[in-house]
């Protein structure tokens, strides 16, 4: 095989035809390599007969909704403490505030940058269809076989021109 049936679903800035019908669409499927992408609508994700999604964390489902009280007693706290810190925050921001700009002797900005944080998006994974897959695998199978074709054509010898 050439390539897994595992497709993610991406956000594209310029519409094609979709595969299925043939409208506009800015979604695209695409392999981990793009080595086979195909444009289509966000109508056909949802059609099992087309794709399904493919979730990774079967436990994201089944999550506990039970919380025992020493975990809301620990949370508690944590808040509490957390309001107390703002306040006297807001206090020395007063106090600060009515001083005048030069007692203070340092340049003050309203917004310090905080580490950047950098966030990798995360696409959704879909499988297609079994008829899909292999329809998409025959037209890649084609593809490469007259890429072939077309390298090996200049190596092999002309036909013999002339009569008998």
């Amino acid at each position: 095989m050439s390539f897994q049936n595992v497709y993610y679903k991406r956000a594209t800035a310029t519409p094609r035809a979709c595969y299925v019908c043939s409208k506009p669409s800015t979604t695209c499927l695409a392999t981990i390599n793009a080595v086979d992408f195909i444009y289509t609508c966000d109508s056909h994700l949802s059609d099992t007969s087309f794709a399904t999604e493919i979730i990774l964390d079967s436990n994201a489902s089944k999550k506990d909704t039970t919380v025992s009280p020493e975990e809301i007693a620990r949370i508690k706290a944590e808040w509490e403490a957390k309001e107390a810190r703002k306040k006297k925050k807001d206090k020395d921001k007063e106090r600060t505030r009515r001083l005048p700009q030069q007692m203070v002797g340092v340049a003050r900005h309203p917004w310090h940058p905080s580490s950047p944080s950098v966030t990798t998006p995360t696409y959704k994974r879909y499988s297609l269809h079994r008829d899909f897959y292999a329809m998409r695998q025959a037209e890649h199978r084609r593809r490469k076989k007259a890429k072939q074709t077309q390298e090996l054509a200049p190596r092999l010898p002309g036909a013999p021109h002339g009569s008998l």
